[in-house]
């Protein structure tokens, strides 16, 4: 294969370029924006961030040249304002806009509307971001250009009705997909008839939120799929090639959450072909820019793979591709060859220049607490630490005192691992997760880190479903004994007093547990905690002993032999990338509080969001499991149902209101609760 030395690659890029930017806005937030301008910066192109007010200190500002405030918190008054970031773009003298993913990055209006505001946009033209946005069109095209696609439903715009029917003819179970947009949001997965009607109007919901489209298509489910991408790149005088495959099979509610760069599944022929047929499928749209060829392919017979769509942005996996391949024998920048060829450069390699570099591992660290089903989380970020070392790469929009709200996209970051195989990458990342410490804010690093160690996933035995069919058995159980046993150790010394000047103690004033006369000279101290969710514990602990070690940020204990040692900040315990909030607990306090209320017959929320949807009112007959409220946070419906049948005794949110996490919505009055044995409704015996 030949070979571009460093030095030819230069030359070749500055040939038939129309001079690279000076200034590059960028139309996003967190841990992309923060990625976008680290490559700005490198190329001493002048960066400019836009914020909202809930990120007035975000990383991604202070990383910045220069920064825009764009709006108040919410999306659609600031990061999904066109006019606002075109105002932004003028006002700094930015000569081009950087999209990032998610927000307006596949938005065909926007790009379009750059280019008529003189803006280079950094990504396809607007009539392939079109094109390839409406997957029922998309399907078409492809289809046309000789690549495979999957069954389903054909013509948009269908109803309700038209949706079904075609699910019944192509066969139980189905998937529903919105037209529009991508990552999973507003897909369905539908294996029963009966549920056809309420998935397809969850399904329409999620895609407004979402895209502000709720067209739907069906398609034909594959059991036990194995999801591989094809990253491609394109320049403006018809150069079309692709950069090997990507693995994204483990998913969570059709999310990714784990890639890898190359598959295992895949053989040399194979990635051959899936690489010419999305290099196709790229051609067939005018395709202009780095984008991503997602196919579907059935594990028993990699041969026989499917377009699903082509996502005509960045994608937010695409470190895994730039860490296990080598162009000409050197790295590779996929935000850089974004910039060079929105700037008029022809790609100076060849398909045969690019080659497989060992092996690379991706995992997102989410605002979502496993232990609560993977419901999304906020709060403070109180003390964060992030990995580093050989192999390792964090992209991140994390801070200490990152305040994680419900308004946004729960990833917060991305830990990468490279090494010269798949064992090496693996055991790499999982020990980059186990040094990751995000306090105050619930994340799922500790369940990829045990994710990556499941059997079937080292052996690369995994399909779309493997995370759902394992995901208990990857969340420990209840809280391990050790936690607590350092939460109290915590709260001892807390009480233990300051010496006086002098050094002199005050021994009275010492919590060790000695009483005048009592049976032993010290007993054990008794702490009532608390893990939010769960009952409380009185944990009994001796002063004075010598397996406790409690430092500022740090606290380490013996039990039963072993030595524990915790991260801390605050309420805050962590480890091996897991973390625990235990706090004291005052059963006087929480009697009169709303907690009081939130029993078996009350409906709270499980997360802090917001109310989209209330299908009750007070005095309403609702049966057992009936759905009553929706509430929505970082882009994720929950459908809050009907502990029992009863009544709508209490209602306490409209659509609209925003609520804290176990907040009581609705309380409902079961029927053996209605009246009393021998009493009529109106109390009368």
């Amino acid at each position: 294969m030949a070979r571009i030395k460093t030095t030819e690659l230069e030359t070749k890029r500055s040939e038939a370029g129309q001079g690279m930017f000076d200034t590059v806005l960028v139309a996003n937030r967190g841990e992309i924006a923060v990625r976008v301008i680290r490559t700005l910066r490198e190329l001493g192109i002048r960066s400019v961030a836009v914020f909202s007010d809930a990120d007035a200190e975000a990383p991604h500002v202070r990383a910045a040249d220069t920064a825009v405030r764009i709006g108040p918190a919410p999306a659609g008054e600031s990061y999904l304002r066109v006019d606002r970031i075109l105002e932004a773009a003028a006002r700094t003298g930015a000569q081009a806009v950087h999209p990032g993913y998610g927000f307006l990055a596949e938005n065909a209006a926007f790009a379009q509307a750059c280019a008529e505001a003189g803006l280079v946009f950094l990504g396809p033209p607007a009539s392939a971001i079109d094109l390839m946005g409406d997957k029922i069109r998309a399907k078409e095209t492809v289809r046309a250009a000789g690549v495979p696609v999957v069954p389903g439903s054909s013509g948009s715009g269908l109803s309700d009705d038209e949706l079904a029917a075609a699910a019944r003819e192509i066969g139980m179970p189905v998937l529903l997909k919105p037209s529009a947009g991508g990552g999973g949001k507003g897909m369905r997965l539908v294996r029963e008839e009966s549920a056809l009607a309420e998935e397809i109007a969850a399904a329409r919901r999620e895609a407004r939120a979402s895209f502000g489209d709720d067209t739907l298509l069906v398609e034909r489910w594959i059991d036990r799929p194995r999801h591989i991408e094809i990253q491609v790149l394109a320049d403006a005088h018809g150069n079309v090639l692709h950069l090997g495959e990507r693995e994204c099979s483990l998913q969570r509610r059709h999310q990714k959450i784990v890639e890898e760069a190359p598959s295992v599944l895949l053989d040399e022929g194979t990635r051959a072909s899936m690489g010419e047929a999305a290099v196709q499928a790229a051609r067939s749209c005018g395709y202009v820019g780095a984008g991503t060829v997602e196919f579907i392919v059935p594990g028993k017979d990699p041969s026989s793979y499917y377009f699903m769509e082509m996502n005509t942005r960045l994608q937010v996996e695409h470190p895994v591709t730039e860490l296990a391949v080598s162009i000409g024998g050197g790295g590779l920048d996929l935000v850089e060859w974004q910039l060079r060829v929105a700037a008029g450069e022809p790609l100076p390699f060849t398909q045969e220049d690019v080659t497989l570099t060992g092996h690379a591992v991706e995992a997102r660290i989410c605002a979502e607490d496993p232990s609560r089903g993977f419901l999304p989380s906020g709060g403070r970020v109180l003390l964060l630490r992030e990995p580093s070392g050989p192999g390792v790469r964090t992209d991140s929009g994390l801070a200490e005192g990152s305040e994680v709200g419900s308004l946004y996209d729960p990833m917060l970051a991305k830990v990468i691992a490279h090494g010269p195989d798949r064992a090496t990458a693996l055991r790499r990342l999982r020990a980059a997760l186990a040094d990751t410490v995000v306090l105050g804010v619930p994340t799922n690093a500790g369940f990829l880190r045990r994710l990556l160690a499941h059997p079937d996933v080292v052996s690369g035995e995994m399909d779309t479903g493997l995370v759902e069919r394992e995901a208990d058995a990857l969340v420990p159980e209840g809280v391990p004994a050790e936690v607590y046993e350092a939460a109290a150790a915590v709260r001892l010394a807390e009480l233990a007093p300051a010496p006086t000047e002098g050094g002199w103690t005050d021994p009275f004033a010492v919590p060790s547990g000695w009483r005048i006369g009592g049976p032993e000279a010290h007993r054990p101290l008794g702490f009532p905690l608390q893990v939010p969710g769960l009952d409380p514990v009185t944990h009994t602990v001796r002063a004075g002993a010598a397996h406790h070690e409690v430092g500022p940020d740090s606290v380490s204990v013996v039990l039963d032999g072993v030595r524990h040692t915790f991260h801390r900040a605050g309420d805050w315990l962590g480890r091996e990338g897991d973390a625990w909030q235990v706090r004291d607990h005052d059963p006087v306090a929480a009697s009169l509080t709303g907690a009081a209320r939130a029993g078996a017959d009350s409906l709270t929320a499980p997360m802090p969001g917001t109310v989209t949807v209330v299908k009750a009112a007070v005095g309403d007959r609702v049966e057992a499991g009936q759905s009553l409220l929706v509430v929505e946070a970082m882009k994720m419906e929950h459908v809050i149902s009907a502990p029992h049948s009863g009544t709508v005794a209490e209602l306490d949110v409209t659509p609209g209101t925003a609520v804290a996490m176990d907040q009581v919505l609705a309380v409902i009055t079961p029927d053996e609760a209605a009246s009393t044995p021998g009493e009529d409704k109106e109390g009368a015996a």
